[in-house]
């Protein structure tokens, strides 16, 4: 019988998962997922399965093949009377089922619904960290790395073979020589380092629609690349005319106003990844979020020659996302997209709307580097 309710549940398990991939990108667009968390897991709220029942009707009324009447006498739709309403209630309503789904199950959903392929590290993986792998048992060890299992496996295949086993009364008492502990060894292994760096324009051009579309889809990068990298870091800048550097409740709640001068941003970038980053040890990507309104042209050939000079040479790549709001020009894309019409490395996209973060998250993720 467990065993039976054990595979029920695993196909209900794999129901609401297929609901959850087929309206995926719902959810990304609406930003559903966002504000229910857990250290390791999301909750997502998918319809109600219902399944086949019957309903009995509570009243004492005739129907169908019920009461007075004679074989063949025919039915008069006239003669049905109305039933009565049912005045509200007080009882809860029926409301959404929410599933737990791990952080590597919805980075898998991600990845299938939006066809994005695994990334291939830069460069070649420079550093070592030491592991402990656990790769198999012993008779001796510390309680805290006790097997339990085993330990009970066998505990109960040394008293069914002794006699010593009751059914009737099935205790299961384990000795010191059925004791099994983990065993383990310390390798060390190659490991590749990440580091994200978003950036994003606080100006007064740049309200909280936009604010909002740029914390949706650098939750869905963010939940991407940390299933491609086992260390990954992520640094946040906010500018307008000055940028600096905060933490991640600042970079989307902050809200500036006066000018834009996007050089500031790319060169604290550029400063961060030359005082913390090693090329050959970090894989770097920096993703910058603005409406395309800057300064002024002499700024904006400023931030085209730190881009050439100082952030593609250390960069895995470079992600433009232009926010669309009715303040900003939107220039600033048009200059990059001139300026750069051959450079691999330079990802650009347009985001009008919140139904466009998912073309814009394949924009940045499809290219595999």
């Amino acid at each position: 019988m467990a065993l039976k309710i054990k595979q029920d549940h695993g196909r209900f398990q794999n129901i609401v998962r297929g609901k959850i991939k087929q309206n995926l990108k719902k959810y990304i667009s609406k930003g559903e997922l966002l504000g229910k968390q857990g250290r390791d897991t999301i909750a997502i709220p998918v319809p109600s399965i219902d399944l086949p029942h019957f309903v009995y009707d509570p009243r004492d009324v005739g129907g169908t093949g019920a009461g007075d009447g004679d074989v063949g006498q025919s039915l008069d739709p006239g003669n049905i009377q109305p039933g009565h309403g049912h005045e509200a209630g007080s009882g809860a309503g029926d409301h959404s089922l929410e599933v737990d789904v791990t952080i590597e199950e919805l980075a898998q959903m991600l990845g299938e619904a939006l066809e994005l392929p695994r990334i291939e590290p830069r460069g070649k993986k420079t550093v070592e960290a030491a592991r402990t792998r656990y790769t198999g048992l012993q008779k001796v060890g510390p309680q805290g790395l006790r097997h339990f299992k085993k330990t009970f496996k066998h505990a109960l295949r040394r008293q069914l073979v002794t006699g010593n086993y009751n059914p009737e009364n099935p205790i299961v008492v384990p000795t010191r020589d059925d004791q099994r502990y983990r065993s383990w060894k310390i390798k060390n292994e190659p490991e590749t380092h990440a580091v994200i760096m978003y950036m994003m324009d606080v100006s007064g051009s740049m309200g909280d629609e936009q604010k909002e579309i740029v914390r949706i889809e650098s939750f869905w990068i963010d939940t991407w690349l940390r299933s491609q990298y086992k260390n990954i870091e992520t640094r946040y800048i906010i500018h307008d005319a000055t940028a600096k550097e905060v933490d991640r409740d600042t970079f989307f709640r902050t809200r500036e106003s006066g000018g834009t001068m996007i050089s500031s941003a790319y060169k604290l970038c550029a400063d961060l990844i030359d005082s913390h980053y090693g090329t050959n040890e970090y894989n770097i990507y920096p993703f910058h979020f603005s409406d395309g309104d800057n300064w002024s042209a002499d700024d904006t050939r400023l931030c085209l020659d730190i881009l050439k000079g100082r952030l593609l040479p250390r960069v895995n790549v470079f992600c433009y996302g232009q926010v669309e709001s009715p303040y900003g020009s939107g220039q600033f894309i048009k200059d990059l997209r001139a300026a750069f019409q051959n450079a691999v490395q330079i990802l650009t996209s347009e985001i009008p709307n919140k139904d466009a973060i998912c073309r814009s998250i394949r924009d940045f993720l499809s290219t595999g580097k």
